[in-house]
């Protein structure tokens, strides 16, 4: 088995299913077609994304985690992984922090895509979920300092998972972006990506066309934004 790239490989992080579709599901789907493996990580079970009063909770968390892996092989993506933490209740503490830890020194990708955390408003217009900015902040401490460190979780090397370096951060959900992708070949891809989350999205008709008018720009492209931080060392 032919192994990836270290160059071509990526790593979401992500709050809840369906937030790493959001942030970055159209760059993922280009970066498939250049032959980049992404892997997600959903670091909540989802067990509060419905109005459905009648959905059992463990039937939502089956749904939703089968819903993001549909999504993830719409847009390309590969494995999927899972830390079910409660949605809605997510505290940023040191086992959690080692999670992140782990998984990135697993999947040893060159970017991380996550939250940005840093604004709890963002752009005048949402409000930035609790969950989100933990994930963010954790994310951003796993990948600097944590897991370069061997001191930081000695535990690991004895399980063969090494201290990695990722190169490259992308934030989606920033008051700060500096790094537009346009995703206009690939919005489609992104719109099928997250109508797999059939419970959130599947009875709003105009789901569609909201989405495809949030990432238009003024010039009828479709851009994903991100504020993105190459690491010097």
């Amino acid at each position: 088995m032919n192994q990836p790239d270290p160059e071509r490989i990526a790593l979401v992080i992500a709050a809840h299913p369906d937030d790493g579709d959001f942030g970055c599901a159209g760059y993922v789907a280009r970066l498939a077609r250049d032959g980049w493996a992404t892997t997600f990580l959903v670091c909540t079970n989802g067990a509060k994304g419905t109005e459905d009063r009648d959905m059992p909770r463990e039937r939502l968390i089956s749904l939703r985690r089968d819903e993001q892996r549909e999504a993830c092989r719409r847009m390309g993506a590969g494995e999927v992984l899972f830390l079910d933490n409660e949605d809605g209740e997510l505290a940023y503490d040191r086992s959690f922090l080692e999670s992140i830890v782990r998984v990135i020194r697993t999947v040893r990708p060159h970017t991380v895509f996550t939250h940005d955390p840093t604004d709890i408003i963002i752009r005048d217009s949402f409000i930035n979920h609790p969950d989100h900015r933990a994930t963010g902040t954790a994310a951003l401490d796993a990948v600097y300092p944590t897991a370069r460190d061997h001191l930081n979780f000695p535990e690991h090397l004895d399980e063969g998972l090494e201290p990695h370096k990722v190169r490259r951060l992308l934030l989606w959900g920033s008051n700060h972006p500096n790094f537009d992708v346009d995703i206009t070949d690939d919005v489609d891809i992104k719109i099928d990506a997250l109508t797999a989350h059939v419970t959130q999205f599947g009875n709003r008709e105009d789901f569609v066309t909201f989405s495809r008018e949030r990432w238009k720009d003024e010039n009828g492209r479709y851009i994903e934004q991100f504020r993105k931080i190459d690491l010097q060392f």
